[in-house]
């Protein structure tokens, strides 16, 4: 058994202590926001926090996430209140959409390091890559966020 703390709440899985931190989260824990993407690490759709920092879940074994803490997509807010959230539906960010949650994870941790980042700082640390093209659109959705949650309240995960 490996104990996880996911989203504030203690689980314990059953499963080999090499299986993917991903399919843990989307197969045992039924927390289907992280998505599948390239299983290489590349593309970022599987982007979740481990212990505040962003990391690649498609990559990562369980075992290396056990006793740490590990936000999703629904941990950032039950009710989509979350600033990066509401900056994402007011820009109008989404296309297909698969690649967002990743986008808003690996912005997520950015805000938290850097409240008002530069151009330079998203392009540096929001490395996912979006299919759509609506890179102008997640660089404006942050730096709304980032006035929104002002000295990073409110900026959890």
């Amino acid at each position: 058994m490996i104990s996880l703390t996911v989203n504030g709440t203690e689980h314990s899985v059953d499963v080999g202590s090499d299986m993917r931190l991903l399919w843990v989260l989307r197969d045992i824990l039924g927390l289907t926001g992280t998505k599948f993407g390239c299983g290489m690490s590349l593309c970022g759709a599987c982007t979740v926090h481990l212990d505040g920092e962003p990391v690649r879940s498609c990559v990562m074994p369980v075992s290396i996430a056990a006793g740490k803490k590990i936000t999703t997509i629904e941990g950032l807010s039950t009710d989509g209140s979350h600033p990066l959230q509401q900056a994402w539906i007011a820009h109008q960010v989404p296309q297909c959409g698969y690649c967002q949650t990743g986008m808003i994870m690996s912005a997520a941790a950015l805000l938290k390091k850097k409240p008002q980042p530069t151009d330079t700082d998203i392009n540096e640390s929001v490395t996912n890559i979006c299919r759509c093209g609506t890179y102008t659109r997640i660089r404006a959705a942050i730096h709304t966020a980032a006035k929104k949650s002002g000295s990073n309240s409110g900026m959890k995960g």
